[in-house]
Parts: structure tokens; sequence; C-alpha cells
């Protein structure tokens, strides 16, 4: 145990016993302890191979490379659609934890996306160009030459960002209204929450 870490899981409030829990089953793994974007992170060799971390509704182990799992027991879930690598296995309450069953079997996990590290194997990523640009920014894209010129300079991260957000309204018109209010921020140079 990390003392560092030690915080979060005093902090808690709703999931406090389930990610107590939690956490001897990742440490009984043999990982290191350690606090990465607020949440206890536990690695092997320097490499992130899981994460605790709390929603309203469940906590949550997260396995950094979860899309290269066997999930032979189907308990991974795609958080989004848009989520590629990660993948999460959800709780709700401390039963579900205690139980031999679910102990071994996470820790199986665990043991396996050590192996996948070991492996060197990485997640194939979709390249930002194979993800569809909603019709609405397209037309902008292709009506005004310095959006499209801006657009292409940002990082492909900040471009997803703007396709993702562009294209979550079902409704045209809110779609065509945020990629007016966003063109200024984009021929700026500037990502969506920059």
């Amino acid at each position: 145990m990390n003392p560092k870490v030690d915080w979060y899981f005093d902090k808690a409030q709703k999931w406090q016993k389930e990610i107590a829990q939690l956490r001897t089953i990742v440490l009984d793994c043999g990982l290191m302890e350690e606090l990465k974007w607020g949440c206890p992170c536990y690695t092997f060799q320097k490499s992130n191979i899981v994460l605790i971390h709390v929603f309203k509704e469940y906590c949550a182990l997260l396995f950094f490379k979860g899309a290269l799992l066997q999930d032979t027991n189907g308990m991974l879930i795609q958080q989004t659609e848009n989520v590629q690598a990660a993948r999460q296995i959800r709780f709700t309450n401390i039963r579900e934890i205690v139980d031999p069953d679910v102990s071994a079997r996470l820790k199986a996990y665990i043991y396996e996306a050590i192996e996948v590290e070991k492996a060197g194997l990485k997640v194939p990523l979709k390249k930002t160009t194979e993800f569809p640009i909603p019709e609405e920014f397209q037309h902008k894209l292709d009506e005004i030459p310095a959006l499209k010129t801006a657009f292409e300079a940002l990082t492909p991260g900040r471009q997803r960002a703007y396709l993702f957000y562009f294209a979550q309204p079902k409704q045209s018109k809110t779609r065509e209204s945020r990629v007016e209010n966003y063109m200024p921020q984009i021929l700026n140079g500037k990502g969506l929450n920059d």
C-alpha cells in the first residue's frame, strides 16, 4: 500500500467498503500502487495495468488494455462506444466483490492484463481520419478553407474531441449550432476544452 493513495480511500463515502476490498485484491497480485489522475492506479514495471475509480451508480476496476483481455466471464464493459482500449468491471455492492469466485476471477483478469503488458501488446487504435465527420461540420470545412486548415493543424486528440462533441446531438440544428459556436476556437488553434 502506498500511503500517498490512502486519502482516496479515506475520502470515499458511498463506495468505501467496495474500493477497499478491490484495493486488497489488486495488491494481492503484486502490482505497485500509485496515484494518477486522482485515482489509485496499479502498475507493473511502470506500465499502467488497472485503476480503481468511483461513479455515482457504481465503482469499478478499469483495465487500460481491457480490449485485449479474453473476457471469458463476460465481465468487461466498454464505457462508451468511443472508448477503444479500456474496459471496466463494475460493482454496485460489496457482496459482489467479497464472493470468493468473483475475487478469483478478478485476479485472473489482473494476471492476464499483466501478461498482456509483459508481451508488449498494443491495442490497435483507430486513426482520427477513420472517425465520421458530422455532415454539418463537413459542410463548413468544405465552405471555409481556413477552418479546414485550422482543424487539420489540431492534434489528433483535439480533432477527435470536436468530432465526438459535434456528433452527439440527435438534431441537425443542434449539431449545426455547436459547429458555429466552436468555429472561432478551432480557427484560433484551440481544442474543445482549451
